[in-house]
């Protein structure tokens, strides 16, 4: 049996934090389109920090990020939209390796099976777009990223263009760094994804799941993170009828805005969960 917590925010709770970072006139006078301004903007962001909880670890974690330009050129990237939005579904499959995630979420699946069944038992989600998921993100754990995740955090949360969007996330990020979910090295994504099944920092603060119960959500933990994303899919209505043009197809809009990456999942994950 699998001992763990839920470490849930309210969406509400998430929407006050972002707005009460909005309404700070330290961090509503300040960001930038380049490094130059970024060690000022982190002194400032420190106080913002502070105030909302973050301790000394968090706030250390902070003074030593860098500037990464490899998240603004990413992040650039990703704002002019991209293939992934217009490219067929078989295309998307075969430049993702859909054959290949299947075959592995089946091998997964056996080798996991009484985790998987407890998921379902508690959260209503089969196995399938759970290993579609991880096979799509990471290859399964074999690539979690290469970048720092605060340090990741806090230039997208500096850049001017999504500033308000990112400093809620940049915040959580640093309070896990506090509650051992992060450190100060760990590494994510280019926008400060993480684990597994790459979570925004805000995102392990609402939905984490402390399932192997060693007392922190860290989702370099398998079960943290496959429990965690079931509790974000069913927070977001999935059901166990997730097809398109299914009511719980929206828990899987939730996950991804791209309509070929919401298809590729239910697609593959069907596939999965027909060979139990």
């Amino acid at each position: 049996m699998i001992a763990f917590k839920t470490t849930l925010k309210t969406l509400a709770a998430g929407a006050a934090l972002a707005l009460s970072l909005i309404a700070s006139p330290s961090l509503a006078a300040s960001c930038g389109n380049g490094p130059g301004g970024f060690d000022q903007w982190k002194a400032e962001f420190a106080q913002t920090a502070q105030a909302n909880g973050v301790g000394s670890r968090g706030l250390q974690a902070l003074a030593n990020a860098r500037y990464n330009n490899k998240t603004i050129s990413i992040d650039r990237a990703a704002q002019k939209g991209g293939s992934a939005f217009t490219m067929s579904l078989d295309t998307f499959l075969k430049k993702r390796g859909g054959n290949a995630i299947v075959s592995g979420g089946k091998q997964r699946l056996r080798q996991n099976q009484g985790m998987f069944n407890d998921i379902q038992r508690r959260y209503g989600i089969t196995p399938g777009p759970l290993l579609a998921i991880w096979g799509m993100e990471t290859g399964f754990g074999r690539f979690m990223g290469s970048e720092n995740v605060v340090s990741s955090a806090a230039t997208i949360a500096y850049d001017c263009r999504r500033t308000d969007f990112f400093k809620p996330h940049l915040i959580a990020a640093l309070q896990l760094v506090d509650r051992g979910g992060l450190s100060a090295n760990s590494k994510g994504a280019g926008h400060g994804e993480y684990g597994h099944t790459q979570f925004l920092a805000g995102n392990i603060m609402r939905y984490g799941v402390d399932a192997d119960g060693n007392g922190r959500v860290d989702l370099s933990s398998l079960p943290d993170a496959m429990y965690s994303t079931a509790n974000f899919l069913r927070s977001h209505g999935m059901t166990p009828n997730y097809q398109p043009g299914q009511a719980g197809f929206r828990g899987i809009q939730g996950w991804n805005a791209a309509p070929v990456y919401q298809q590729a999942i239910a697609k593959l994950g069907a596939e999965i969960d027909a060979s139990r």
